[in-house]
């Protein structure tokens, strides 16, 4: 039933606009373009309905939320009659079939009562995630053409919205911009609001300002814009990272009397807390405390999140005393917030005093709680805590999540407890936990780093078998396991086949193979590589230079050395120490090697009275001019580090 309900209205919309495409030039001259979109067939016109649809002003528009409508007694029960019905209606059968009842009524009811029943029709949509009603709406706006109604901008509006809620921004963008350029219907400051939420959502904030800039000037010029429309486009900025955008805005908005509001601030705190800009975040607390807008908890929260890795925990502290001083309730997220920061700064005992101090006020910990713990004791080496946590999440009633197994199995494999990260692996299978991507390389970096090589070849190839996402990073792994027990060839064969396996090599994988083909001294295989990699369309980086150039330095190729580290500057990148020390090293035994059995003889005056010469011997380094080439230019790469 409800498929046939939505064929109908479907084909209904289609035929809506295909007709309108075939009537255009026998559309009444008095309609506008966009209108003709929208228009069906009308086999007889009528010139009346021409000239008070040419004629109509902004100021007969009836909207869903106008004040100003008296209808007459008779209107009146018919009103109320309408209204109840509308109450009564929460599925969508009975929206349709109330809305085919409308169309046949003569005289037609009101414009006002499409538009509450679009309105309702458009909220049993969202409640049931149905995604037609544009082409429901479409067919309203048709259906009121062709009766001579004049639709409101309320209809347009929740038009627009379906629109987005479709994703199909073009479409609304191209609706709106008719709406405004062949005057279709009254703007509002809820229609504009309803087409920047929507660009925002979807990234698109540069067109949404455009549309800021429309309102209040020219054919727009009452629709001025409000704290909602500012704070909208604001949020969008902060979170394209465009925080001095977002600033000047808000600049814009005081200037136009516009006042903001705590969510406007607390856009623009989370905005300069995500890149670190203490001060400014500093200076806007007290710009807020000059409009008399007292922070809220969000604000709070953000502050704390934002002082726990960028300030002190003396500040975070001071914060937190001031939040209950001004009786404002710390939540979950204050207290994980303060734990992940003292985790951050090594202080497990102080973090342990929060959890504790959160379940003493009732506040039952979440799953971010436990991993926030866990891996700060992890991380500390205190490894019987974590899993004291671990094991305590079931009894809170919660269940483990893939996260908190990534942490369990991290925190096992760097404590060299393999076995037991073994069992977990099993017990979270066994709890039908998928892995994901970092459950998988944490394994093969774990069993690789243990030295059980042969099982972390079956456990990729088990996924290889499985169907499961591989990644480069997986085989990076396993390349670099391989290279580092000592099976170069083993890791020669699986690099030579990646293609065949539907992987491309990236920037690491090459990095990894000339490294370990550095420090085995088989060096034109890595120069090999180096040149396959640049072929590829993979550029070397500043890791492949110094891997090369380190490992002709201790073989002794100066020259070629030179010209990679030539090549490097000239890209940009630059010289690691370690490189720096294999040059002075070299340098020196090179000095040595050249001084050895070479003497100078200096003459020295004599100062004996017969005024003779003596001759002192004196060893001094010679340096051969390779030697000085080499002194002269590994030192002027390293100018910048020293």
């Amino acid at each position: 039933m409800k498929k046939t309900m939505m064929v109908k209205i479907n084909r209904r919309a289609s035929a809506v606009v295909s007709i309108a495409h075939f009537q255009k030039a026998r559309a009444p001259p008095g309609i506008s373009t966009s209108a003709r979109t929208f228009l069906p067939p009308n086999p007889n016109p009528n010139p009346k309905l021409k000239s008070q649809f040419r004629s109509h002003s902004a100021a007969s528009v009836t909207t869903i939320a106008s004040s100003s409508h008296q209808p007459s007694r008779s209107s009146d029960i018919s009103h109320e009659s309408f209204k109840k019905k509308i109450d009564d209606i929460n599925e969508l059968e009975n929206a349709l079939s109330l809305y085919n009842e409308m169309v046949q009524m003569r005289p037609l009811p009101k414009v006002i009562h499409f538009n509450q029943l679009l309105f309702l029709f458009s909220k049993i949509c969202v409640l049931r995630a149905t995604f037609w009603l544009p082409n429901f709406g479409f067919s309203l706006l048709g259906s009121c053409f062709k009766r001579g109604l004049v639709p409101s901008s309320a209809l347009y509006g929740t038009l627009l919205k379906g629109l987005f809620k479709q994703n199909r921004i073009s479409q609304a963008q191209e609706l709106f911009k008719k709406i405004i350029d062949e005057k279709l219907c009254q703007t509002d400051v809820v229609m504009f609001g309803i087409v920047i939420d929507g660009l925002c959502k979807v990234g698109n904030t540069s067109t949404a300002i455009k549309f800021l800039r429309v309102m209040g000037n020219g054919r727009d010029a009452n629709v001025q814009p409000n704290n909602v429309i500012y704070t909208t486009i604001i949020d969008s900025l902060c979170k394209d990272k465009k925080v001095d955008d977002a600033l000047a805005l808000l600049h814009e908005m005081i200037e136009r009397g516009v006042a903001p509001g705590i969510v406007t601030y607390n856009c623009l705190f989370h905005g300069l807390c995500n890149l670190g800009r203490i001060k400014d975040v500093t200076n806007l607390v007290n710009q807020m405390a000059d409009f008399c807008i007292a922070p809220d908890v969000f604000t709070y929260n953000t502050l704390i999140a934002a002082f726990s890795t960028e300030g002190t925990m003396q500040d975070v502290e001071d914060i937190f005393q001031i939040m209950i001083q001004k009786g404002e309730n710390p939540d979950i997220v204050t207290y994980n917030a303060m734990m992940d920061g003292y985790c951050l700064h090594g202080q497990m005992d102080k973090a342990r005093n929060v959890f504790e101090t959160m379940l003493s006020r009732g506040i039952g910990p979440n799953i971010l709680s436990y991993s926030i713990l866990m891996n700060g004791y992890f991380k500390k080496n205190e490894n019987d805590e974590a899993m004291h946590l671990f094991r305590e999440i079931p009894q809170r009633g919660l269940r483990p999540n893939i996260s908190i197994y990534n942490i369990v199995l991290q925190g096992l494999f760097r404590m060299g407890r393999y076995g037991s990260a073994r069992k977990v692996f099993i017990e979270m299978q066994a709890a039908d936990v998928n892995p994901d991507f970092h459950t998988r390389c944490i394994m093969l970096d774990g069993l690789c780093k243990g030295g059980n090589m042969d099982e972390a070849l079956q456990f990729l190839h088990d996924m290889e078998v499985d169907g499961s996402a591989l990644h480069v990073c997986m085989y990076n792994i396993i390349l670099r396991g391989l290279g580092k027990s000592g099976c170069l060839d083993c890791a020669w064969d699986l690099f030579n086949i990646l293609p065949l396996k539907g992987i491309e090599p990236n920037v690491a994988t090459y990095n990894t193979m000339i490294t370990t083909l550095c420090l085995k001294g088989r060096l034109e295989e890595a120069k090999e590589i180096f040149v396959k990699m640049e072929e590829n369309g993979c550029s070397a980086d500043g890791i492949t230079f110094n891997f090369i150039a380190q490992g002709l330095l201790r073989r002794g190729d100066y020259e070629d050395a030179l010209r990679f580290l030539e090549e490097m500057d000239t890209r940009g990148f630059s010289m690691v120490p370690y490189t720096l020390s294999i040059i002075i090293v070299e340098v020196i035994e090179s000095l040595v090697q050249f001084s050895s059995g070479y003497w100078h003889r200096r003459v020295i005056p004599d100062s004996s009275p017969t005024g003779r010469y003596s001759h002192e011997i004196k060893p001094i380094f010679i340096v051969r001019s390779t030697v000085e080439n080499l002194i002269c230019n590994f030192f002027a790469y390293s100018k910048a580090l020293l």
